[in-house]
């Protein structure tokens, strides 16, 4: 399977799509990307990892939850452009407990009518995830009709509707804290999570990269932080 790294040419295309099926079943689980690194880390260990164009990172499938993919089968196309995995799929594929990531159905004699089907989330495990799943539920969310949804009116304030939200729920956390009422507190912070993902959201900024910053600053006090900053 080695070979596959040869045939690409990977100065020309540094990222390339990868359709992901399940073995046995032929079922799409689901559409990533892959790098040089990241294939040679699937060919190498067995296990599917892609390139996150969101995260700006290599992941390993089921790196938090799992759900790994065992690699039975690699193939290329007749351009050498795009990747299938055959997998073995441990639990399920989908970051909203589907199975697989095309579990939304629309017929063309009936456009713009989704299936009834909603999206399940999966069990959280860990603050990590239950961020994570709620900004792709406000991405999922992003050009439904404003009048239905809370998400939707947001992103069709653009950024100043956005950002006078996350100073408004900042305000009243602010306030709560003064009040020094716990609920509220709780609350407030809820709301303010909430609205900064939406702000995320709104530039394609996923809950990884702003860890990936934070785990930078681990060990780093406050002071030289800023100071660093200061000096680019």
């Amino acid at each position: 399977m080695c070979d596959v790294l040869e045939k690409i040419d990977w100065e020309r295309y540094e990222l390339i799509p990868t359709i992901t099926q399940e073995w046995g079943s032929n079922e799409i689980l689901m559409l990533a990307y892959s790098s040089k690194q990241s294939l040679e880390l699937s060919l190498q260990s067995g296990l599917a990892h892609y390139f996150s164009r969101s995260k700006q990172r290599i992941w390993q499938k089921g790196e938090q939850s799992g759900n790994t993919q065992k690699i039975k089968e690699v193939r290329l196309d007749c351009d050498n452009d795009s990747l299938i995995f055959i997998v073995e799929q441990k639990g399920v594929a989908c970051h909203t407990g589907e199975k697989s990531c095309f579990f939304q159905s629309f017929v063309p004699s009936d456009e713009g009518k989704k299936a009834s089907q909603a999206p399940k989330i999966q069990e959280s495990y860990g603050i990590y995830h239950i961020l994570d799943e709620l900004y792709h539920i406000i991405e999922q969310k992003r050009h439904n009709d404003p009048k239905h949804s809370y998400s939707a009116s947001l992103f069709a304030k653009g950024a100043n509707g956005i950002c006078k939200k996350i100073i408004e729920e900042a305000g009243e956390l602010c306030f709560a804290i003064k009040d020094r009422q716990e609920s509220e507190i709780i609350y407030e912070c809820a709301d303010l999570f909430y609205h900064i993902l939406v702000g995320l959201a709104l530039e394609h900024i996923s809950v990884e990269r702003v860890l990936q910053e934070l785990k930078r600053r681990k060990g780093q006090s406050g002071i030289e932080e800023k100071a660093s900053r200061n000096t680019h």
